[in-house]
C-alpha cells in the first residue's frame, strides 16, 4: 500500500485522504484498459447475438461514453458511479464500467453511500432487463442476479476499506510506539547522564578538596619537616591521580558515541556504609577533627542504593565542612535498623556566622543535587543553621 494514501489534509482520516487523492496515472491507465475490454468484450457478444444495427451502434457510443467517464468516476467516486449505472440502464456495454464503478465507491465512501450506489445499480440493471431481455433468463431471476452481484460489491468495498483503515491504524500505532520507545530511551540516557554528573560533583568535590586542604598545607607552611611536606606531596599526588581516573571514568560514560561498549572496564565498586570510617579518615588525615557515632549495628544488611545514598550524604557534610569551617570539630551520627529509618546527621560549628565564606568555593549545587538524591531514594533531607550550628540531617527508607 502506497505511503502517499495514508497522507491528506489537516485532521483528515487516511481513508478518506486515499479518497480524495485517487489512484496515480498509472492505475488510472490500468483501469481505463481493462474496462476498456470488458466493454469490448460485452459489445462483441451483442454482435455475435445478431443484436440490431441500431442497437450495435447505441452500445458502441455508451462503451466510448463509460469509458471517457472512468477518469470522472476516479476523481469524483459517487457522481461519476451514478452517471455509469445511468448508462448502464440504457445498454449492457456500459455494465463494466457501472460494476466497477459501485466497487470503487464501496471501498471510498461510507455504507450508507456505497448503499446507495449499490441501490442505483439495482434499478439500472432491473431497467436494462425489461427493456434488454437477457434471452433463456426470466425476469426475475434476472433480478435477483442483479441484487445478489451489487450487494456483494458494496460489502466486498466496504470490507476492503475496512481493511485497509485497519493497516493504517496498525502502522500508525507501530510509529508510535517506535516513538514512545525512542522517547523513553532518550529519557533513560538523560536520567543517568544526570546521575552520573551528580555523581561526579559527590565524588570529585570531596577528592578536590582534599587536594585544596593539602596544597594549602604546604604553601602556608613552607617550614614544616620535611618529612611532613613530602606526606602532603605525596597524598596530593595521588589524590589527583585518583580525581584524574575518576574523570577519566565519567567522560567515558558521557560521551556521545553511544555503541556498545567493549566489555573489558570493570564498573569501579560503589561505596555505601560500610566505607564510612575509611571516609572520615581520609578526612582527618586532611586536618579534619570529625567524630564518627556509627550506631548501625549490621551495615550490610542496608540495601547497596540506601547504603551509597548515605555514603554521599556524609561526604557532602565533611566536604562542606572543610570548605564552610575548615579546622572545626565535625560530628557525625549514624542511626538506625530494619523496618525503620536510617538516620544520618552531620553538623559543625559555623565559621564567622556564615557557612559560605570559605577560602575554598564552590558551585552552591550540591546541596540541591543531595536532596534530589536522597528524594529519589524515598527519603528527606533537611539543612539549616541552629544555635551557631549548621545541621545537615537526612532521614532514608530501611526496609524490614
Amino acid at each position: 500500500m502506497d505511503d502517499a494514501l495514508c497522507r491528506g489534509l489537516p485532521g483528515e482520516s487516511p481513508p478518506a485522504a486515499a479518497a480524495r487523492r485517487g489512484p496515480g496515472l498509472a492505475t488510472t491507465a490500468w483501469i481505463i484498459a481493462a474496462i476498456g475490454a470488458l466493454t469490448a468484450a460485452t459489445i462483441w457478444g451483442e454482435f455475435a447475438s445478431h443484436t440490431a444495427t441500431s442497437l450495435l451502434v447505441l452500445d458502441v457510443a455508451t462503451g466510448v461514453t463509460a469509458c471517457a467517464l472512468l477518469p470522472v468516476l476516479l476523481r469524483w467516486p459517487v457522481p461519476g458511479a451514478l452517471a455509469l449505472a445511468v448508462l448502464a440502464a440504457v445498454s449492457p456495454a456500459a455494465t463494466p464500467a457501472a460494476t466497477f464503478g459501485t466497487l470503487y465507491v464501496a471501498q471510498r465512501r461510507r455504507f450508507a453511500v456505497a448503499a446507495t450506489v449499490g441501490a442505483a445499480g439495482v434499478v439500472a440493471g432491473a431497467v436494462q432487463g425489461l427493456l434488454r431481455p437477457f434471452g433463456g433468463l426470466p425476469y426475475i431471476w434476472w433480478l435477483v442476479l442483479v441484487i445478489a452481484a451489487e450487494a456483494a460489491l458494496v460489502a466486498w468495498g466496504q470490507l476492503t476499506q475496512a481493511r485497509h483503515a485497519l493497516i493504517v491504524s496498525l502502522r500508525e500505532r507501530a510509529r508510535r510506539a517506535e516513538a514512545e520507545q525512542g522517547r523513553r530511551v532518550a529519557e533513560a540516557r538523560a536520567a543517568e547522564r544526570t546521575r552520573i554528573a551528580r555523581e561526579m560533583h559527590d565524588v570529585l568535590a570531596h577528592r578536590l578538596s582534599l587536594l585544596a586542604t593539602y596544597a594549602g598545607a604546604i604553601e602556608y607552611r613552607p617550614d614544616a619537616p620535611p618529612e611532613q611536606v613530602t606526606r602532603a606531596a605525596g597524598v596530593v599526588r595521588a589524590g589527583a591521580h585518583q580525581a584524574l581516573d575518576e574523570l577519566r571514568e565519567v567522560i567515558t560514560l558521557l560521551r556521545e558515541d553511544d555503541g556498545p561498549g567493549d566489555g573489558d572496564t570493570e564498573q569501579r565498586p560503589q561505596p555505601g556504609l560500610a566505607d564510612l570510617p575509611r571516609l572520615v579518615e581520609e578526612s582527618r588525615d586532611a586536618g579534619a577533627r570529625v567524630q564518627l557515632d556509627d550506631r548501625v549495628d549490621d551495615p550490610g544488611a542496608l540495601p547497596g542504593a540506601t547504603g551509597r545514598t548515605a555514603y554521599r550524604v556524609v561526604q557532602e557534610g565533611l566536604t562542606n565542612a572543610r570548605k564552610h569551617a575548615p579546622g572545626e570539630q565535625v560530628q557525625v551520627v549514624i542511626d538506625g535498623r530494619p523496618g525503620d529509618r536510617l538516620l544520618i546527621d552531620v553538623r559543625n560549628p559555623l565559621v564567622n556566622g556564615n557557612t559560605v565564606g570559605s577560602a575554598i568555593g564552590g558551585s552552591g549545587t550540591g546541596l540541591i543535587g543531595l536532596t534530589e538524591r536522597v528524594r529519589l531514594a524515598g527519603g528527606e533531607l533537611d539543612h539549616q543553621v541552629a544555635d551557631g550550628e549548621f545541621r545537615l540531617s537526612a532521614r532514608l527508607p530501611w526496609p524490614a
